[in-house]
This record gives C-alpha cells, sequence and structure tokens, in this order.
C-alpha cells in the first residue's frame, strides 16, 4: 500500500521545505497537492515536521543474554516509537559477538525480530576481556564497528593491535574510555554532590587520560577512531585539539550529559549511569562542544534494566538509564526552545553526522528508501515510564514536561510506530 503525508514541514539537506511526499514501493516520491494516488494511506500533517528517521549508534538491546532487560522487539519498538530507523548494537551480550558464528546469531534474531534497522557491533576482544583482540578480518562484513562498551581496554598494546587492524579493513574502533586505575571504587562523579552526600566519586581523569591514550595511538596507527559517550570538559578539549590535527577523530555524548549535571543527583537508581552526570563545567563545554562542531553526534546510550535492578539507590543499583522514547523530545524542548542550538542542527547531530560516519545515513531523497519520522512539535506532555515500549523503565527524565511527540514512523517503507 502506497502512504502519503501531506502538509508537514520536511527536512531535505539541512532544511526545512514545504513539500508533500509519497511512499511508493517503499520508496519516496516527491508529489504535488494535487496529486491522487490510487488507494493509498493518506495523512494530513498539517503544523507537525518530517525529518529522516534518526539514527543512534549506542543501543544496548540485551539480546542474546539478556532478554529480561529488554528484547530486539521491545528495544527497537521503543526506537521506533522514539523516532529512530537504525540503531547500532553494542556488544556487552552473552555471548559476546566476538566471533562470525556468536555474530551471526544475533543477525539471525535482528532479522526476524527487529522493526527497524539494527547494525551490530563486534567487541574489539574476545569476550570483551581485553587480552586478545577478536579476528577482525574474519568479523569486518558482519559488523558494524568495533567496540569493547562497558569497558575500557585497558592495555596500550591490545589497542594499538586492534587499532591497526581495524584500520587496514576501514572500519571504526569506537572506544568506552575508562581506566580502571582511576576508578577507586566509585560510581557518582568525583564532584560536590558526592562530597556532601558522602558517595564515592568516578574522576574525570579515569575518562580522559583513555582518551588521550587512544587518541596518541589513533595518530599513530591512522584508524578511524570514535569515541563513545564523553562527559568531561577535558575530553572534549583534548577531541578538539585531535581535530585541529587532521586526526580521523569523532565522539558521540548523550542526552543526560546535555541537559544534567551532578547537582541534578537524586538518591535513586534512575540517575545513575556510566560516564556519571558530570559538573556543571563540564556540561558547559559539552554544550559549547556541540555548538562548535567538536562533538559530532548524540546517541542515547539506551541500557535498560529490570526495575529491582535500577531500585537500590545511588550505590547499589546498576549502571544504565533508557533513552531511546526520551531522546529527542528531552534535547528539543532544553535545547532547541532555549536556543541553544537551532533544530536544523539538533537533527545533523541525531541523523546527519552518525548516519555519514557510520555509513547508515537515510536522507529524504526523491528515489530512497523511505525511512522517516513524524513528529509534533507543538504536542506538550510529561514522560511517564509506564507508557515506554522499552522493558526498561528507568530514567532521569521521569516527570519532566517535554514538547516533541512521534506521531509515525516509517522503516524501509513500512509504517512500523503510529500515534495518530
Amino acid at each position: 500500500m502506497s502512504i502519503v503525508l501531506k502538509n508537514a514541514s520536511v527536512y531535505i539537506e539541512g532544511s526545512f521545505k514545504s513539500v508533500d511526499l509519497a511512499v511508493i514501493d517503499g520508496h519516496i516520491s516527491f508529489i504535488s497537492k494535487e496529486t491522487d494516488i490510487k488507494d493509498a494511506l493518506s495523512f494530513d500533517l498539517k503544523n507537525c515536521v518530517i525529518f529522516p528517521g534518526l539514527v543512534d549508534v549506542h543501543v544496548h538491546l540485551r539480546e542474546p543474554g539478556f532478554l529480561y532487560k529488554e528484547t530486539i522487539k521491545t528495544g527497537t519498538l521503543a526506537a521506533a516509537s522514539g523516532g529512530y530507523t537504525a540503531i547500532c548494537s553494542m556488544p556487552n551480550l552473552n555471548p559476546v559477538p566476538d566471533s562470525k558464528e556468536n555474530i551471526k546469531a544475533q543477525l539471525d534474531a535482528i532479522k526476524k525480530d527487529a522493526l527497524i534497522n539494527v547494525y551490530p557491533y563486534s567487541a574489539i576482544t574476545k569476550g570483551e576481556q581485553g587480552k586478545e583482540i577478536v579476528d577482525i578480518d574474519e568479523l569486518k562484513d558482519y559488523a558494524i564497528a568495533f567496540s569493547d562498551d562497558g569497558r575500557g581496554v585497558q592495555s596500550d598494546e591490545i589497542m594499538k593491535k586492534a587499532m591497526i587492524k581495524a584500520g587496514i579493513c576501514g572500519k571504526i574502533i569506537a572506544a568506552h574510555c575508562e581506566d580502571n586505575s582511576l576508578l577507586n571504587g566509585g560510581y557518582i562523579h568525583d564532584g560536590e554532590y558526592a562530597r556532601v552526600n558522602n558517595h564515592k566519586g568516578i574522576s574525570s581523569e579515569s575518562e580522559y587520560m583513555q582518551i588521550a591514550r587512544d587518541l596518541k595511538l589513533a595518530g599513530e596507527t591512522k584508524c578511524l577512531y570514535h569515541v563513545c559517550h564523553i562527559s568531561t570538559k577535558e575530553s572534549v578539549d583534548l577531541i578538539r585539539q585531535a581535530k585541529a590535527k587532521g586526526l580521523n577523530v569523532t565522539c558521540e555524548t548523550a542526552p543526560h550529559y546535555l541537559t544534567l549535571t551532578d547537582m541534578d543527583l537524586k538518591e535513586d537508581g534512575r540517575f545513575k549511569m556510566n560516564p556519571p552526570l558530570r559538573s556543571e563545567e563540564d556540561h558547559a563545554a559539552l554544550i559549547k562542544g556541540i555548538q562548535d562542531g567538536t562533538i559530532d553526534m548524540i546517541a542515547t546510550d539506551h541500557a535498560p534494566h529490570s526495575k529491582e535492578e535500577k531500585s537500590k539507590g545511588l550505590k547499589d543499583s546498576l549502571m544504565g538509564v533508557t533513552g531511546l522514547e526520551t531522546a529527542f523530545p528531552i534535547l528539543y524542548t532544553r535545547l532547541v526552545k532555549n536556543k541553544i542550538i537551532s533544530l536544523e542542527k539538533l537533527i545533523s547531530l541525531m541523523h546527519d553526522n552518525p548516519g555519514k560516519r557510520f555509513g547508515i545515513a537515510n536522507p529524504i531523497r526523491e528515489g530512497d528508501i523511505a525511512n522517516l519520522t513524524v513528529f509534533d512539535l507543538e504536542s506538550e506532555y510529561k514522560i511517564n515510564p509506564s507508557e515506554f515500549n522499552s522493558k526498561g523503565k528507568s530514567t532521569p527524565f521521569e516527570g519532566d514536561e517535554v514538547y516533541g511527540k512521534c506521531l509515525m514512523t516509517i522503516c524501509n517503507g513500512n509504517i512500523v510506530w503510529k500515534n495518530l
């Protein structure tokens, strides 16, 4: 069946245009207002916007191995309801996708149950143990990139070997940067809130010192290097300097680091993630980083856990919060409506830049496969985790009033989410 989308403002090649769209045989066609397509499913989207389907390069789908937290089916439904049509799934699974056999099992599950496009990472090291690199040659055709997310690669030698191998194959090394020797048992940011409330802090050095090491290695190996979920001002400065030197480096941050600080913490597991919420100075540096292009993209680090696992307070709850269903409305409300960045800039951070870097962009172009999403930017509502499609209900944004409701998501020409 064909789909007709009329009277919306459409994001095309960096700007918004008034154009009507049809999806015919799964592909995009620009049409006139008078065009009549027989038997088409037609939607009047006056006062709405149409974006390319959002792209998230950092999502934990938990399958295989941890289906009580999330499944490919629930995770991709959550993504679709948040406006995403392409996500990259992280490798901290059981079994870890560190061999062709293991990653193909994951790909089979994706083919069976995914509602949107899912591109799995391979681990950098076998079992994500940091001791022996995977067979990158064997895995390069199955993995979107290589990451040991959830753990930093502690060995300089192992990371350099991985960068050399990935560089030869033209694949990205996406690094979770965390120096275990600098953690000191911390579980929130080593800042004012930790001191006042007698919590153990995670130092900023544990993140940026490993980034500094990796940037040195990336310069030596000329690999494609990407830094996951940066959270400190020093991280921003290091990446800015590396780009100025011509290194092939990109980075991401997450919505919570752009909108919250450690002084927003509450004694609740829904505020616990890794890296932790940092200081106001760090927050300001991250904002500057997205404004000046140092930070290339925003990824959710969607990391669902069970209610029990997140109900043990800041000290004992597991690290990680959900994000697919809150990312756009939070960022639109806090950043765009407050004129910190433009809507066009937000879409570049959530689609254009991640899509181009990872080779999975899906712009709105005549004749291309239809991967797009519809938002009502004037729709105001309260974030209610009980309404999430994700199994994970833990979010620091619970109860926040936001603007921007996803009304429809079309992936590969099919309506995979509709809330009209």
